[in-house]
Parts: C-alpha cells; structure tokens; sequence
C-alpha cells in the first residue's frame, strides 16, 4: 500500500506523513523534496530557473516512478500535484494508492505560511497577510475538487500530529 496525503502548503503533509511513517513502519518521502533531490534544485529555484510548466512536468515523472516502484510508502505531495495534468486520475486509478486529504481552514493555513513565505515560491510575493488569506481562499476554492477526491479527510485544525495519525489509522484499518 502506498498513502498519499494531499492537501495545500502547510496542512501538515510532512509532519503528519512522516509521523505515519514511523507508526506503520513504511518509508516516508516528500515528493517536492524528492525532486530537490533529483535536480539538485530547491523547489524556488526550479520554478525561478526553469519555471512552472518544467517543474510540473519533472513532478508528474515522479510521481509515476514513484508510484509504479514504491509500496509501503507515506507520500507527502506538494500542494498543487494532483491539480495538474493527470495526476489526480493516475492516484484514483492505481490500486495500491490510498489518498488523504489533510483539510486545514484558511486562516490556520494563513497563520502557518505567513511564518514561512519566503521559502514557498507561490506566496513569496505576498507580504501582507491580508494579501496572503485571499491567496489562499482563491487557491482552494480551485484545488478542493481536486483534493476531495481522496478516498477521505482529516480535519487538522487544532489538532495535534499525534490525534491527526490516530485518525489516519482508524481510517484506514
């Protein structure tokens, strides 16, 4: 089984993937941090050098070789993967995938990223946090169809890692 968690920036994809990784004893990776190791690039510098169409096109690679050569695998996907091309048909459709969407409000999104922007190529540009919460608002109200095709949700607001996994797993087993 391969668990994927989708969600935007800064819902907890990473910590909470690599807390399940430890409880199931699966290998956990982050897939933009996967792609930073594969081209020797940071995220930022991939969408400033070579822009947002390439790096869309190197994350859907990936993701299928990752998907068509892992098993027993926590994948903590970027915020936009399963919004382009066909990568939200190749999760529905693959058996061996499980897809969790880790659902945070905006303004618990808005608190986390404003911390944070300037290693998040998408909102780097924004430096009032007004500016950022409308972002954001925009952003998922065109990402939540994509993010609720996933076999389910978790709530994470105001929850700890630890109540977030347990979830997970009653979810799931």
């Amino acid at each position: 089984m391969i668990i994927v968690l989708v969600g935007y920036m800064a819902s907890g994809k990473t910590s909470v993937g690599n807390a399940l990784a430890r409880v199931l004893n699966y290998r956990f990776k982050d897939l933009d941090h996967h792609i930073e190791s594969v081209e020797k690039m940071t995220i930022s510098e991939l969408f400033s050098e070579k822009g947002e169409v390439y790096f869309r096109k190197l994350e859907t690679a990936q993701l299928k070789i990752l998907l068509k050569e892992e098993n027993q695998l926590i994948l903590a996907l970027g915020g936009g993967t399963p919004c382009y091309g066909q990568n939200s048909e190749l999760l529905q459709s693959n058996e061996k995938v499980v897809t969790i969407y880790l659902k945070a409000s905006i303004d618990t999104l808005t608190a986390r990223l404003a911390s944070e922007n300037q290693t998040r190529p998408l909102v780097a540009h924004l430096k009032k946090e007004d500016e950022l919460k409308e972002f954001i608002g925009k952003h998922l109200f065109e990402r939540i169809p994509f993010y609720s095709k996933s076999d389910f949700t978790v709530e994470t607001d105001d929850r700890s890692v630890d109540a977030i996994v347990h979830q997970i797993l009653l979810n799931l087993f």
